[in-house]
């Protein structure tokens, strides 16, 4: 489509964003085409020559899509920040997780373990072998490309299942057969930037320039504030 403006993102922020990108197409003469997807996908896509407008992703992603020439990474607006939060499936018992404590008596308890393998399952990873529990949750965790595959995975299960992933996705899917049983405490909280970055070279190089103005507007922020993104 003409004057269509491609933007690839990280999904944690896909429920601020989506809204943000509905009102930049009201407001503007582009359209827009998203997709979204893990960090390290994003930058195997573009590796592999993936061409698009406009990146959002952890600042990290967007400093290693620098390094290729194709990303100034001078031209940057951070978009915020997220936190890790736990779910359980629709019916299941809410786990306590209020406290350091209860939270590794929650996972300890649990049958099995769910979450992702980018940057919040890097964290969790980390998390776990800090708290002392790392190797007694080893063998019943489960870890999966993305989001999604987490959601499946605790919504059809039959025990106790706990997942973790982005507090904004969570609540995102709470009508989806899953409860948000809370964030981490906030002594082991991990939040996860997300910034936004457009490439040097493509063709719709003013309408990125557009839309990361319009990221950075009130307007924006507050549709990002209501999703969960700080």
């Amino acid at each position: 489509m003409e004057d269509e403006l491609t933007i690839l993102s990280a999904g944690a922020v896909k429920p601020g964003l989506t809204k943000v990108i509905d009102a930049f197409r009201r407001e503007s003469n582009y359209d827009v085409r998203l997709s979204f997807a893990t960090a390290p996908a994003i930058l195997k896509k573009i590796g592999g020559g993936e061409s698009v407008d406009l990146v959002v992703a952890p600042p990290k992603a967007l400093d290693e899509l620098a390094n290729t020439g194709k990303f100034p990474a001078a031209d940057r607006i951070m978009v915020g920040r997220i936190g890790v939060g736990v779910m359980v499936r629709d019916g299941a018992p809410l786990p306590a997780i209020s406290t350091v404590d209860e939270f590794k008596g929650a996972l300890l308890s649990a049958e099995s373990l769910v979450y992702n393998q980018a940057s919040t399952g890097i964290y969790l990873e980390a998390l776990f072998d800090r708290l002392g529990i790392g190797a007694a949750l080893q063998a019943r965790s489960s870890r999966y490309p993305d989001f999604a595959a987490v959601l499946e995975h605790v919504r059809r299960g039959n025990g106790r299942e706990i997942g973790l992933g982005a507090t904004t996705v969570i609540i995102e899917n709470r009508d989806k057969g899953v409860q948000f049983a809370g964030p981490l405490p906030e002594a082991i909280q991990n939040y996860t930037a997300y910034a936004a970055t457009f490439t040097a070279e493509g063709d719709l190089n003013q309408a990125a320039q557009q839309f990361m103005r319009y990221l950075s507007s009130p307007a924006a922020r507050t549709l990002l504030a209501a999703a969960g993104i700080q």
